[in-house]
């Protein structure tokens, strides 16, 4: 166990927060001319009910800062277990990270990718500062779900759940635990 004292440095945090199991998106918009963009981001998450918001959070130095900075709108595309491929690819040096994937246009043409297992559509409600990170607020504006489980991610690599793995976990669990939680 390595306890620190001062504040982390860059490679602490990294090991410290890869502890942390997340979901995998692919997030979409589209440029000033109308063509579709899109990253990988891990760092996605739920932040109201009422209204509907969400936030991403996006490094500054990426173009997809930018992107979604003056874009209108944007899509969360939640990756499903059967999708590193499609999380690589989008998580690569730019390049046409669309070709060869089936999708369809959503809110503001930001795309929508097929075979994932939730489209969230957003309009940009607004930017904050995060450090070295943006964190973009989206209003959601449609949902759509569709059967199968999600890409997880910690330590620096996908998990690998095998179907039973999931099922046994779903079926024990209490839902929606937090939201009763007296806290």
């Amino acid at each position: 166990m390595t306890a620190t004292v001062a504040p982390p440095d860059a490679v602490a945090m990294r090991e410290a927060m890869g502890r942390f199991a997340t979901g995998v998106t692919v997030v979409t918009t589209v440029d000033a001319d109308g063509r579709p963009a899109g990253c990988t981001i891990s760092a996605f998450c739920s932040l109201s009910l009422d209204p509907p918001l969400v936030l991403v959070c996006v490094g500054r130095g990426r173009r997809m800062h930018a992107l979604l900075a003056a874009a209108p709108g944007f899509a969360v595309n939640v990756l499903a277990a059967h999708q590193r491929d499609v999380a690589t690819a989008f998580a690569r040096t730019p390049h046409d990270r669309f070709a060869g994937l089936a999708t369809r246009p959503g809110r503001a043409g930001a795309r929508l990718l097929d075979g994932a297992v939730a489209h969230i559509e957003c309009d940009r409600e607004t930017v904050l500062d995060g450090g070295d990170h943006a964190i973009v607020v989206g209003l959601v504006r449609a949902v759509t779900t569709f059967p199968g489980e999600p890409l997880l991610y910690a330590r620096g690599a996908f998990l690998d759940l095998p179907g039973p793995a999931w099922d046994r976990a779903a079926a024990g669990a209490p839902h929606e635990w937090l939201l009763s939680a007296p806290w």
